[in-house]
């Protein structure tokens, strides 16, 4: 039976991609922040569970261990946003925050896995956003992290062009999930819920999970270098269709 690694499992999109990959047969080891919400879904769907901060040189360290000599899949999906202020406004902790979660962090848990993954004959994925394409208000921040996660994909599928492993980019818009936007806030409902307002049918953890699940199960000299997955109502980062009431 094969086996998936996801990063960031206590929620959102990392929580909806083990359970996906779970029911498609693989056998998947969550890992996350939170012990009690990765136990109760490893739990949940026959995995397991790995207590893990990926800024933590230690605790990266421990997926070693618990991974073992093989790993055939491998979900980067640590990260999130936090704030949306303008540069002059910028918070620099949070952007710190950003850098050591969604890139240092990746690349952590990349370069501490590969040898499992090269010998599996694996596949990498990285969940980057559509915040990676190109700049907006307030998202500085958030955008240099994921265009930075970005790079660290682009540059290993150069360097491992003749090493068998496979490197994919899922790019999700407008997803709408409980913590995502209310991280970003601080906690701030209010504003949360108008990120998603008016639009009938923002994506859902679910969504990205299937892309997962699909790349994941594709014949093995097929490579999904990049997919963009925004909802119907997303034509750009900038073009969102709202209806009015």
């Amino acid at each position: 039976m094969s086996t998936a690694l996801v990063t960031g499992a206590s929620s959102g999109i990392g929580a909806a991609t083990a359970r996906a990959l779970a029911a498609d047969g693989w056998t998947v080891i969550c890992a996350a922040r939170r012990n009690d919400r990765i136990e109760a879904l490893a739990l949940e769907i026959g995995g397991r569970s790995v207590v893990c901060d990926v800024t933590s040189e230690e605790s990266v360290a421990g997926l070693i261990e618990a991974v073992g000599p093989e790993l055939d899949l491998l979900v980067n999906n640590a990260g999130g946003a936090i704030g949306q202020e303008p540069v002059d406004q910028a918070d620099l902790d949070a952007w710190q925050t950003m850098y050591q979660t969604n890139v240092l962090g990746t690349a952590r848990v990349t370069k501490a896995l590969l040898p499992a993954l090269e010998k599996a004959r694996g596949e990498i994925v990285f969940m980057t956003s559509t915040a990676a394409d190109a700049g907006y208000e307030g998202g500085a921040g958030y955008n240099a992290a994921k265009a930075g996660e970005r790079m660290i994909a682009e540059a290993l599928r150069l360097e491992l062009f003749d090493r068998d492993v496979r490197i994919a980019e899922i790019c999700p818009g407008m997803v709408h999930t409980d913590e995502f936007s209310l991280n970003r806030f601080h906690g701030d409902q209010s504003r949360a819920n108008n990120v998603y307002a008016g639009v009938a049918e923002p994506l859902t953890a679910e969504d990205i999970a299937e892309c997962v699940r699909w790349i994941a199960g594709l014949p093995h000299h097929v490579n999904i270098d990049r997919i963009t997955v925004r909802p119907r109502a997303q034509a750009s980062q900038f073009k969102v269709f709202r209806e009015t009431k």
